[in-house]
Order: C-alpha cells, then sequence, then structure tokens
C-alpha cells in the first residue's frame, strides 16, 4: 500500500481552501511513497467540485453522491469503504471542524493510528513523520506513526495546489446504511454575529489591545472602509466584548489567509500568529520594535497607531 488518499471539504455549496491545500500535501506524500493520490468529494455538488479540485498532482478524484451538506455517519461510511477498495498508506483530512469529526470515527473502524493538526509530513513508505504544535505553538514535536494511518493537516500550511490536471473522475458506489445514520443537517444558524467570513477575506484590518478602549474601535474601522477590508481582532478584543467571535483570530478564533493582514497594535503572540502567519503580506503597526509581530512582518511600522492610523485613512480615502 503505497498510495494516499486526501478528502476534499466543503460548506454550504462552497470549497474551502484547504481542500486544494491537501492536495499539495497528499502529493508531497505520494512522492515520497512512490504512490497515486486520490481525492474523496463526499455530498455536496460532487461533479461542480471534483471539476474544481482537478488540479495538477491529482490522480483520481472518487465522487460519492450523497446528500448535500457534510454528514457524519456518510462522511466516516464512505471513507472508510474508499480505504477498503483503495487500500491506501495514507488518509489525510482537513484539520476542519468537518474532517476533526468524521478523521476519528474513520481511524478508529480502520483500526489505524491518527495524528491530527499537523503542519508538516514525511514518509519514508514505511514511517509517517508528523510535526505538531505544542503548548500554543512554542515548541514543536514530530510524532513517528508505523504503518498506514490518517492525519488530520492545519489550513494554510500547505499552498495551494494550481494549474488543470487530468485526474479520472469516477464515481464511487458506496454503501451508505441509513439506518446508521444518526443525524441530519435541517438548517444553518450564524452564531456571535455571523456578518462576515473573516476567513475569505482578501484584506484583514485587525486590531488588538493596543486600541486601548472601546471608544477607539471607529479609527480601525475607517481604515477599513478605505481599503475595503473587513475588521479582525485579537482575542483580547473579543473577550472584552468589543467585537463578536467571528472576528477573533487565531487558534481559539479562525485561521486566515488574506492576501495583506494588517495588525494594528497587536504584539503577536503565538496563539494568534498561529491563525495569520499565512497571509500573503503583513503589516505591522507597534510601537513596541521587539514584538514577536514585528518577526514575521514583511512591513513594520513602529510608531504610535493613534497617528499612523489615521495617516492611512487619509491616504487611501
Amino acid at each position: 500500500m503505497t498510495d494516499v488518499l486526501a478528502v476534499t471539504d466543503h460548506r454550504r455549496g462552497e470549497l474551502r481552501d484547504v481542500s486544494y491545500e491537501i492536495i499539495t500535501a497528499g502529493r508531497q506524500l505520494a512522492d515520497e511513497t512512490g504512490g497515486d493520490l486520490h481525492l474523496a468529494v463526499v455530498s455536496g455538488t460532487v461533479d461542480d467540485f471534483a471539476e474544481k479540485v482537478n488540479r495538477e498532482g491529482v490522480d483520481a478524484i472518487h465522487t460519492v453522491d450523497y446528500g448535500e451538506e457534510f454528514n457524519h455517519d456518510v462522511y466516516t461510511q464512505a471513507i472508510t469503504q474508499l480505504y477498503d477498495d483503495l487500500a491506501p498508506q495514507y488518509v489525510l483530512a482537513p484539520n476542519s471542524v468537518n474532517g476533526l469529526d468524521y478523521a476519528p470515527a474513520v481511524a478508529t473502524e480502520l483500526d489505524l493510528p491518527i495524528v491530527t493538526d499537523t503542519i508538516g509530513l514525511e514518509t519514508d513508505g514505511d514511517t509517517l513523520i508528523a510535526t505538531r504544535e505544542m503548548y500554543g505553538g512554542k515548541v514543536e514535536t514530530t510524532n513517528e506513526l508505523e504503518g498506514p494511518a490518517v492525519a488530520t493537516i492545519r489550513s494554510a500550511e500547505w499552498p495551494q495546489a494550481e494549474g488543470t490536471g487530468d485526474a479520472s473522475i469516477e464515481t464511487f458506489d458506496a454503501t451508505i446504511d441509513e439506518d446508521a445514520i444518526g443525524s441530519t443537517v435541517n438548517g444553518f444558524e450564524e452564531v456571535g454575529g455571523g456578518d462576515v467570513d473573516i476567513s475569505e477575506a482578501d484584506v484583514l484590518v485587525s486590531v488588538g489591545r493596543g486600541i486601548e478602549e472601546e471608544d477607539n474601535l471607529p479609527l480601525i474601522e475607517e481604515l477599513a472602509d478605505a481599503l475595503g477590508a473587513t475588521v479582525s481582532s485579537s482575542r483580547p478584543i473579543v473577550d472584552n466584548g468589543w467585537l463578536p467571535k467571528n472576528r477573533q483570530v487565531g487558534q481559539s478564533g479562525k485561521v486566515v489567509t488574506p492576501d495583506v493582514y494588517i495588525a494594528i497594535g497587536i504584539s503577536g503572540a503565538v496563539q494568534h500568529v498561529a491563525g495569520m502567519k499565512g497571509s500573503d503580506t503583513i503589516v505591522a503597526i507597534n510601537t513596541d520594535p521587539n514584538a514577536p509581530i514585528m518577526d514575521i512582518a514583511d512591513y513594520a511600522i513602529v510608531d504610535d497607531l493613534f497617528d499612523v492610523v489615521p495617516a492611512l485613512t487619509e491616504e487611501f480615502q
């Protein structure tokens, strides 16, 4: 067994970015094992999804046309049966809400070891070496798993696969035991002021503790308006109730990968950096030149945000 089976991710009719990132991770492992990369597309508009993930490096795409939305039992049954049919060395799933829901169940059904939230994967064909962060990202650990295994990958750790592929697209007739389906999705309800999805924003203006008080937030919002950007924040702002939870970036918030991330008054705690380090361009505004955010910033402005932000707003208006 040397092949890799990677599972795509979608929500409410849209493929998630991690669906393209998992192709890169899967292709890397498949090259190291000398095998093929298989993709699984389960539920939703599978034919449309399959065309979109047919990118360079994919050998075969298997579609399971059952239901529109994610369902734990459907995914568990479909992936388990695909594994039995394809006999891959590794199963990769996104470290998303969905992936963390079914991947442990798949590993249990198949009696395979599982490692979650990986940020690096290597193999010699027999041993999977998975890198994970611990203690809030302060240290990295390597975990060695012998033989076939399941792994979930953290979003934004691998680049998205590009180019147009020539993979075969095949319907997989999974036998779904409907009596074993214990839950169904009847609708969606946004939680915590779900007016925007910061993980989809191209430009984020993110604010941290340096803003000092809630009354100063309009300063940040004016800059965001001038840039056509979305406002996000570090955890203290959410903990204070100044912005809703869905605006929080970081390990306990959302992972974001915008084209531009402007960090204003954010020191750069490891928990926050873990959620935004995949941004293409990072701009930091902070009075402290030694703040950790400066270590990863492409552009750093060491100055008082209350002077810099109005000047930037005026420039972009």
